[in-house]
């Protein structure tokens, strides 16, 4: 237990694509060892259901093969409906004391039956104002979903020894490469195809949480509908790299715009506009835009105009370093929005907390 801790690789199993990344540590930090992305058909995981098991086992095996992955430990994670996460306020006792008691606590917050669901927590603080309570992050995901997660892994010929959760990944990627400002409260906010992951931390450690089931899917939808296109036509146009068509760039931008202000950014604003109401925090300082639907023309743009807090797109590899021989910069600079949560998931080591 006092040796080196095992080497694992992360699997971030997205609705469009799956994500597999490897990082090494040494005295001298983080290194990418290995990234690598497999696309996934769009009707393959529907609403974080996986839908054709035999697509996403093939996707994860030839990215096993192709980066030439010896490691077969795997941290992944799960996220969406199937996933509660709270914060609350307990009289304040030990670790071990919490872990006897934790099942009876849960079934007070999580809106799900208890014995359908894997626990846990984390101890946060002890409130200094008096009352005896200390603060605690509470997670809860349904059995069946993470059995789902592990069985595609584990027919693919890899072992899952950790399960953790989007949000949370996202925290663990922002501590390593942000230095966080005391006072602050930051949001991450990593747009995916079709779910938005938000994490709202103040004082560097997470107030608030939200999965929204909205993300990139609803601009392809509406490209497809509003032009009769296909949906890899409609994918391009998204992006900027044309679709094959001749349609006006006006109009694309027309709706692209539409959806941003209408869908996503109204979306985190809600959400943003139900956290300041809690009072724990007067304002929003900044926002960390991921997520492979943050490539969307002007998106960033209008979150910033719709929001009024300045948007800076997340950069997991800013405080890892690379070997420019196996990846160049442009490419880093390309993957870094599909990377948030996948670099989250490669930090994490069997036996931390």
């Amino acid at each position: 237990m006092l040796g080196k801790k095992k080497d694992v690789i992360a699997i971030d199993i997205g609705s469009s694509s799956i994500k597999l990344v490897e990082i090494s540590e040494s005295k001298r930090g983080y290194t990418l060892t290995n990234f690598g992305m497999a696309e996934l058909h769009p009707e393959t995981i529907v609403d974080g259901a996986i839908m054709d098991t035999a697509a996403v086992v093939d996707a994860i095996q030839s990215l096993v093969s192709g980066l030439k992955i010896k490691v077969k430990d795997v941290v992944t994670s799960v996220s969406g409906n199937a996933v509660r996460i709270q914060k609350i306020s307990l009289p304040t006792m030990s670790q071990s004391e919490l872990e006897e008691s934790i099942q009876w606590e849960a079934e007070q917050y999580i809106p799900f039956d208890i014995s359908d669901v894997n626990i846990d927590f984390q101890i946060l603080d002890t409130l200094d104002d008096g009352s005896g309570q200390m603060e605690v992050i509470l997670a809860a995901a349904k059995k069946d979903v993470i059995n789902e997660y592990v069985a595609v892994i584990t027919e693919a010929g890899l072992s899952v020894v950790i399960m953790d959760v989007d949000c949370f990944a996202l925290e663990n990627m922002y501590d390593v490469n942000y230095q966080f400002e005391t006072g602050d409260t930051i949001a991450l906010v990593n747009i995916g195809a079709s779910l938005t992951n938000i994490n709202i931390m103040k004082n560097g450690i997470s107030s608030f949480t939200r999965d929204i089931s909205s993300g990139g899917n609803q601009y392809t939808e509406e490209l497809q509908k509003r032009f009769s296109i296909s949906y890899d036509e409609a994918e391009a146009l998204k992006v900027g790299k044309g679709g094959g068509k001749d349609i006006p760039n006006d109009e694309i931008i027309k709706v692209i715009d539409q959806v941003s202000g209408d869908i996503v950014a109204s979306e985190i604003q809600k959400t943003f506009d139900y956290f300041l109401s809690q009072g724990t925090a007067d304002t929003v300082n900044k926002i960390y835009l991921g997520g492979g639907t943050s490539k969307t023309n002007n998106l960033p743009r209008l979150i910033q105009d719709k929001s009024g807090i300045v948007v800076e797109k997340i950069n997991p590899f800013a405080n890892v370093e690379y070997n420019e021989r196996h990846f160049d910069a442009a490419y880093i600079q390309d993957i870094a929005p599909y990377g948030a949560v996948g670099v989250g998931l490669a930090l994490r080591k069997v036996g931390d907390r």
